[in-house]
């Protein structure tokens, strides 16, 4: 049930971020945690940043060198006194603890311009004072891209970060070892930036961002490409015919010294070389390719099965239900059933990587999730995605079983990320997943409701309770209404009579 997405690219936003440090000789790194109820890397740990305001641009700041980011600089000054209530600027210990707070709310709350904290305050900004690292640009296959420009600062004195409740749910000092052991014991949702910057500050303060700067074009090319959204768990988005608002399927690379390949699904053959260029560099290295696994059998998490078996002679291992279904298309080499353990290890950390298959029918008959136990990282598949909702089309679809199988995740004793086969990896996972019971709990009141109403076939129900969609998805709405209609009648609520579905109470 998937048809060819045209959806080009979000365009990237301008943005700025700032690694802040302090203590020279035993170096810390200032990170947040953005809230779980932002619409945009919820629940991430990052550095202190945000957009570019066009007010940004009219703000003196000393120093430019001819620079063509001053305006940018600006921003990283301005979002950190937002988000911390650290002020960069030249003589700031003019202003005093208590004032600079003050300064600070009125801001937040829109009662002066942050222009007017710096000319009441007799402050200016200074371009030197922030060292530029290299800038990074938000994938394509999200929905909200940026172009961020990150800069290095330190700790000024007489000043300490405090984070407001709000865009942000907490704020640390950390030494950036400390950081990287949280994000590969699963502790915490990190992405690329901030992953090389933590790296590179392991090897000391000195010459920081000349050494990120270092970094050749190529590897910020791979890195951008095969983001390790976990120690050893890589994300690859590749693009696929899939359903709107996706317009790619995640395919996913596990493992240390073995690594195995989950839903390579796309078709198209510049797709395919981007991810060969990718395990072309793990092979180079002395990784070993064991498997490719397929969560389901829908078109955009296969359509590159074929094609890595071609090209490197590895196997290929889905649920029965999967293998009988796709039989003609992809030769299955093993089955894989409900609460396998798949074990990959690295000798040199001597870790492992615990991957526990779990049965989840509902969006496909055969639908397998993985559950990484030492992360409590979830692959979800299309049982959870990181865009809107799924899609339950019978006759492979069946709600009941779907319902089932959301209410099996929540039974996990721990989750720490989804990682789905759309969209952005998730750090809030439980209460996603309650949000989309909740969300079919909702359709099938509203489904009973239009029953009550006299709209007794899919195709009058979707207009009825589908308002907020666009037309020209009411055939994939009307599958899902068919999904909830089976449930209902297989718990005998409804009734199916001559072509049409009534309350079972009229009856």
């Amino acid at each position: 049930m998937r048809s060819l997405n045209t959806l080009q690219p979000a365009v990237p936003r301008p943005a700025a971020a700032v690694i802040m440090l302090r203590d020279q000789f035993d170096p810390k790194v200032y990170w947040v945690q953005r809230s779980r109820k932002l619409a945009f890397m919820a629940g991430y740990h990052a550095f202190p940043g945000g957009q570019f305001d066009e007010a940004d641009r009219s703000i003196p700041i000393l120093n430019g060198g001819g620079n063509d980011d001053l305006p940018l600089r600006v921003t990283a000054i301005r979002e950190l006194f937002e988000e911390t209530g650290v002020l960069i600027a030249v003589e700031n210990q003019r202003i005093g603890p208590e004032l600079r707070r003050q300064m600070r709310a009125d801001l937040c709350e829109g009662r002066i311009r942050f222009d007017e904290i710096l000319e009441q305050g007799g402050l200016s900004l200074d371009a030197s004072l922030l060292d530029e690292a290299p800038r990074w640009v938000t994938p394509p296959s999200l929905p909200r891209r940026f172009d961020t420009r990150f800069y290095v600062v330190w700790l000024p004195d007489g000043q300490d970060p405090e984070i407001l409740p709000g865009e942000l749910e907490d704020g640390e000092w950390i030494r950036p070892i400390e950081a990287l052991r949280k994000w590969i014991d699963g502790e915490v949702l990190l992405v690329t930036p901030i992953i090389s910057a933590l790296q590179e500050l392991i090897n000391g303060v000195d010459e920081f961002t000349v050494r990120l700067h270092r970094v050749e074009q190529s590897e910020r090319d791979l890195l951008e490409s095969r983001v390790e959204m976990r120690y050893g768990i890589y994300l690859c988005p590749l693009r696929t015919p899939t359903i709107p608002p996706a317009t790619h399927t995640n395919c996913y690379i596990v493992g240390g010294d073995e690594l195995v390949i989950i839903d390579p699904g796309s078709p198209y053959p510049d797709q395919q070389e981007r991810l060969d260029q990718i395990l072309d560099r793990f092979l180079s290295v002395g990784r070993r390719l064991r498997e490719i696994i397929i969560t389901h059998l829908h078109p955009d998490h296969i359509g590159g099965v074929n094609h890595l078996v071609e090209r490197y002679g590895i196997p290929v291992a889905a649920h029965a239900l999967t293998a009988e279904a796709i039989g003609r298309e992809i030769k299955v080499d093993r089955l894989i059933e409900d609460c396998e353990l798949i074990v990959l290890r690295e000798d040199r950390s001597g870790l492992e990587w615990r991957l526990r298959s779990l049965w989840t029918p509902g969006h496909a008959r055969g639908h397998l999730s993985f559950h990484e136990e030492r992360t409590g990282t979830l692959f979800t598949g299309d049982c959870v995605v990181g865009l809107g909702t799924v899609v339950i089309a019978p006759p492979e679809g069946d709600m009941s079983h779907y319902i089932k199988s959301l209410q099996r995740y929540l039974s996990l004793t721990r989750i720490t990320a989804l990682m789905p086969g759309h969209g952005p990896v998730l750090a809030n996972p439980r209460q996603r997943i309650e949000e989309y019971l909740e969300h079919r709990s909702i359709r099938e009141r509203q489904v009973l409701n239009a029953l009550a109403d006299g709209y007794n076939r899919p195709e009058t129900i979707v207009p009825h309770i589908y308002a907020e969609i666009d037309s020209t998805l009411h055939q994939l709405a009307e599958l899902t209404v068919l999904a909830h209609l089976e449930k209902l009648v297989g718990e005998s609520q409804i009734v199916y009579i001559d072509g049409t579905y009534r309350l079972a109470n009229i009856y």
